[in-house]
């Protein structure tokens, strides 16, 4: 496969993501933000203490797509429902691995051959290759983060945002969800809405997300010329 197929395909499989993250908002209460803004430390009462383009509020946002109160329905899957995709359509195959997208600890492990990262999850221990504008900008093996991962072809995508995990925030976090953590069946873990909503806090409270760029925008103008002349006929 070459590497300008990959990015044209990439490129719309992330389009596609956007916009049904972003239709999905309209499956969220607006209290939903509010209530996921406070476990974050990130709102008090009914301010919210971050703006729509703070980093911060991407993991609010993720928060209130994909994880739920036992015995409620994520609002992502709620949207699924509603939208009626053509069956085979890229548009269901992306909604479908929004639906089973995984929370968890990735390391990179190396450059793709084709493009973009190979990952590995720490906790089921299985490697992904992974396709991001944002992270190839600064991604070197050895580097450790949270994130959403889904899968709609051969390679994944994350879905909002990632949180760069060093050793103190790991810490952090195991300190907060301990035993639970450690002897948990990892799938369980990483099916709880405890896992993903811990690593958040710490990540607001040790100030980590004053060091990640705003993703899409910025990422895709530094990245353009790179990828752009990736894509152009003949490139491989």
């Amino acid at each position: 496969m070459q590497t300008g197929d990959v990015v044209e395909r990439y490129r719309r499989l992330r389009a596609i993501c956007t916009h049904h993250q972003n239709e999905a908002m309209d499956c969220v209460a607006h209290t939903a933000i509010f209530d996921h803004a406070r476990r974050l430390g990130l709102a008090e009462g009914g301010t919210l203490l971050v703006d729509e383009d703070d980093p911060e509020m991407q993991l609010i946002y993720d928060l209130a797509l994909h994880t739920a109160k036992p015995g409620r329905s994520r609002a992502i899957v709620r949207h699924a429902r509603r939208a009626r995709c053509p069956a085979g359509s890229d548009d269901a195959r992306v909604l479908q691995a929004l639906c089973e997208a995984r929370f968890s600890f990735w390391k990179v492990e190396r450059r793709h051959a084709v493009a973009g990262v190979v990952v590995t999850d720490l906790l089921l221990e299985q490697e992904t290759w992974l396709l991001d504008e944002a992270m190839a900008m600064s991604a070197t093996p050895g580097d450790c983060f949270a994130g959403r991962l889904c899968r709609p072809d051969e390679f994944a995508m994350t879905c909002l945002s990632f949180v760069p995990m060093d050793r103190e925030l790991l810490d952090d976090v195991f300190d907060e969800l301990g035993t639970w953590l450690r002897s948990s069946d990892p799938r369980r873990v990483i099916e709880d809405a405890r896992f993903a909503a811990s690593v958040y806090r710490a990540a607001v409270a040790s100030g980590i997300m004053d060091n990640v760029v705003q993703r899409d925008e910025q990422a895709r103008a530094a990245l353009a010329p790179l990828f752009d002349a990736a894509a152009a006929p003949g490139s491989d």
